[in-house]
Order: C-alpha cells, then structure tokens, then sequence
C-alpha cells in the first residue's frame, strides 16, 4: 500500500498517483465531453453539465483552459456523473 511521501505546500503527495501538470482525471472528462459534442467544447456544453447537476461553467473552464491542477473527487464524480457516466474501480496491471 503507498503511503505519502512528503508535504508539498501543505499538501500530501502519493507515489502510488503521482502526476505533473494536470490530474489525468480532467483529460478523461475532457475526452468524454468532446466524444459526446463532435470534438467541441463550449459555455452550452458546460451549462449543460452544471444543470444536470455539476459543476458550474466556471469550474470546468478552469479544469480544461485555466490553472486547476487537482479538482477535488466530488466534483469531478459530479461532473461525470451529469454527463451520464460513473467511474468504476479496475485491477491495474501498473503500465499504461
């Protein structure tokens, strides 16, 4: 089991889910939207989301263009599950 390797800005980092950018889980949702909107992403999709119960517009803006580098899980399961997806828990072999 992986246990925090140390405080970064007060933060806990885990080698187990270790990334540099972006959280992976923002290109999987971002991925989702443009499959669902023939490759675009614009403020009605983003409404669209947040009236189904996400996010808001300004949120997803800030995942996918702005600074957000680690939503918290809540909303990114909110985001998803809007959109009319659940994440589901997979053995995982350690290789991409």
């Amino acid at each position: 089991m992986a246990a925090p390797t140390k405080k970064s800005r007060g933060f806990l980092r885990y080698d187990a889910y270790n990334f540099r950018a972006k959280d992976p889980q923002i290109d999987e949702l971002r991925t989702l939207l443009q499959r669902q909107n023939g490759g675009r992403l614009d403020g009605a999709l983003f409404r669209q989301v947040h009236d189904g119960g996400g996010p808001t517009a300004s949120c997803l803006r800030g995942w996918f263009f702005g600074k957000t580098r680690s939503p918290w899980n809540a909303s990114l399961e909110a985001a998803g599950r809007a959109m009319g997806y659940r994440r589901k828990w997979v053995r995982w072999s350690g290789e991409e």
